[in-house]
């Protein structure tokens, strides 16, 4: 969330606009329908079922490796925001052995490889969140995202329109890296 406080004035050489925002808040309401999705049992967990299941397909789940796995976020920030998750079901990411932390961070950097060269990628966000004090909507199984940017990918629709623009549907993002990547290990 990002607040912006006394802006008055953005001038853009012959455009002039002034705004008066003190201290609106500038929002994402496109992640509202994960916010308020409803949320399983305590004792269920996204990545240990989706990796039981032999539906990569349906799942988004683009490769198994030997000790993590990479999927599509299916409430994307942006196309192709992808997460990468240990099999382990793990909070903290210091108490993975050293194999998983190496091939999660060496999926990333194929990731970023194939979003290049077949997306046409400008840049990447690229983290993760430990614990609930740090943003973690899921903090019990620890994951790595990945977001590919685009320069202007960032516009006027999710904050005027309540609209993110997704230029590609989950489907087609999913062959294009799940194809790629094969061919790029």
């Amino acid at each position: 969330m990002l607040v912006i406080q006394h802006i008055n004035n953005i001038n853009f050489g012959r455009i002039n606009i002034k705004i008066n925002m003190n201290n609106d808040i500038l929002w994402a309401p496109w992640r509202m329908k994960y916010i308020k999705s409803p949320k399983d049992s305590k004792n269920k967990c996204i990545f240990c079922d989706k990796v039981k299941s032999n539906d990569d397909e349906n799942n988004f789940i683009i490769h198994r490796g030997i000790n993590s796995y990479i999927l599509l976020n299916i409430h994307p920030y942006n196309n192709g925001h992808v997460m990468v998750s240990p099999y382990k079901h793990q909070s903290k990411f210091d108490l993975l052995c050293d194999k998983t932390q190496i091939e999660m961070m060496s999926s990333i950097s194929h990731l970023m490889k194939i979003m290049r060269k077949r997306m046409n990628v400008d840049g990447f966000n690229f983290g993760a969140n430990f614990g609930s004090a740090a943003g973690a909507g899921i903090e019990d199984h620890l994951h790595l995202h990945l977001v590919p940017r685009w320069n202007g990918d960032t516009n006027f629709m999710p904050i005027l329109g309540h609209t993110k623009v997704q230029v590609e549907g989950l489907k087609e993002t999913y062959k294009t890296l799940k194809n790629d990547f094969i061919k790029c290990i």
